[in-house]
């Protein structure tokens, strides 16, 4: 990955680099692989988003609700496959991008309908309530436009720790809530962190519209959640026992 750095004349490719070295050589083994999950991400995603446009078009949140909750669920298959590819590079897994989509969608589709619509539900209000904000005559308080930002940011954090547990393990709902609440308070600094920094990268796409639509099908989905997953996955990795898990389930 020596395009913008120069390459450590040591590096061994083979070796499990640690640092912005790691950060290298996971996107010099993993980037093309995840630019095509991404690409799939982002077609699933395209009834979400029409929905939530015409509900937007209309303004009707009538017709938003449940657009929103079929295309979220329609989502959710494709969201949970992106978050398995890029978790299996980051624990080094050995399968093919399109081998582990396809079983990520046997393993965690069905699972993922719920979570998906719920998530559906949520991007949709988070749009709705961006186009009453525009379409107000009255600018809004600076409160409630913190509010809205901490809320998105609140909800970009439990994204981030949700998604993951899903395609890793199967417990409950409410077990994966509990080790968010937990995880999240022993490193409340780095996922305040992850948060913002998602929360930046969203506005990024929304305030730059229509040109930054060009950027999606490069980098869309796929980096920022490489990023977020690529901060977090060595204290997840502790705190979880990932990799651990997942030896003792190949034995």
């Amino acid at each position: 990955m020596g395009l913008f750095v120069h390459e450590d004349p040591y590096y061994d490719p083979d070796v499990r680099q640690v640092g912005f070295n790691r950060y290298k050589q996971l996107l010099s083994r993993h980037a093309f692989s995840w630019i095509k999950l991404n690409l799939l991400t982002v077609a699933g995603a395209l009834p979400l988003a029409a929905g939530i446009g015409y509900a937007i078009l209309s303004s009707s949140i009538l017709v938003l609700i449940p657009l929103s909750i079929v295309g979220g669920m329609i989502w959710g298959p494709f969201l949970a496959g992106l978050y398995d590819g890029i978790l299996r590079g980051l624990r080094d897994a050995p399968e093919s991008w399109w081998t582990a989509w396809r079983k990520s969608l046997r393993q965690n589709g069905r699972e993922s309908l719920l979570p998906g619509a719920v998530l559906g539900l949520l991007i949709g209000m988070y749009a709705f309530m961006a186009a009453l904000f525009w379409w107000s005559a009255a600018p809004q308080s600076l409160g409630t436009i913190a509010l809205y930002l901490f809320s998105a940011a609140l909800f970009l954090l439990l994204n981030s720790l949700y998604w993951p547990q899903l395609v890793l393990f199967r417990q409950t709902a409410l077990n994966r809530m509990r080790n968010i609440i937990l995880f999240t308070a022993k490193y409340a600094w780095r996922m305040a962190g992850i948060a913002v920094l998602q929360l930046i990268y969203a506005m990024i796409y929304v305030l730059f519209a229509p040109w930054t639509l060009l950027l999606v099908p490069v980098l869309g989905f796929w980096y920022i959640t490489f990023l977020s997953q690529f901060f977090i996955y060595e204290p997840l990795n502790k705190e979880l026992e990932i990799e651990e898990k997942f030896k003792t389930s190949s034995l």
